[in-house]
C-alpha cells in the first residue's frame, strides 16, 4: 500500500511509513555510538566535571545526562569515582552537613596535571578525524578545549 509516495506497512494495528523504521533505527545506532564514545571519554569528564567544582556522586550523573543527552547509572559512575579515586587522580570527603551525609568528590592536583596533559591528546584526535575526512566533527572553537568548562556545566 502506497501513500503519497511512500511505502506504508501496519505496524501494532498502526500504519507506519517504511522511511520512519529506518529513521528510527538510524537514531538508534548514532545513539549507541554516541555512548560508546562517552563510555571512553567518561573518566575525562569527570575529572573536568571535578575541575570546577566539588560534587558528590548524583550531582556527577545528573550533569552528564544534562550536558551530554546520555545517562549512566550509578553502576557505572560509583565504580568509576572509586577506580579515579585509588588511582589518586580525586579525592573523597564526606559532607555531614547537609540532610544526608553524602560524600563529595573533589580533584587532586594529579588529576588536575592528567586532565591538562589530555588537552593536546584530544586536539590531535580531533585534528587526525578531521585529515580522514570526518570534517563534519566540531572540531573549531571550544568544542574541544577542556580549558572552557562552560561547555561542561
Amino acid at each position: 500500500m502506497s501513500e503519497k509516495g511512500h511505502i506504508v506497512f501496519e505496524l501494532n494495528g498502526t500504519t507506519v511509513p517504511q522511511n520512519y523504521t529506518r529513521k528510527q533505527k538510524m537514531r538508534q545506532k548514532l545513539r549507541e555510538v554516541q555512548m560508546k564514545l562517552m563510555r571512553g571519554l567518561l573518566d575525562l569528564i569527570i575529572l573536568q566535571f571535578l575541575s570546577v567544582e566539588p560534587m558528590h556522586g548524583y550531582r556527577v550523573i545528573t550533569s552528564i545526562r544534562r550536558n551530554f543527552g546520555v545517562y549512566f547509572g550509578p553502576s557505572t559512575i560509583y565504580p568509576l569515582l572509586g577506580v579515579l579515586e585509588e588511582k589518586g587522580y580525586i579525592k573523597s570527603e564526606w559532607n555531614l552537613n547537609t540532610d544526608r551525609p553524602r560524600k563529595v568528590y573533589s580533584l587532586t592536583p594529579d588529576g588536575s596535571s592528567l586532565l591538562n596533559g589530555t588537552e593536546e591528546s584530544l586536539s590531535h584526535i580531533c585534528r587526525r578525524l578531521t585529515s580522514i575526512g570526518l570534517s563534519r566533527v566540531p572540531i573549531t572553537g571550544n568544542s574541544c578545549d577542556p580549558k572552557h568548562p562552560e561547555r561542561l556545566t
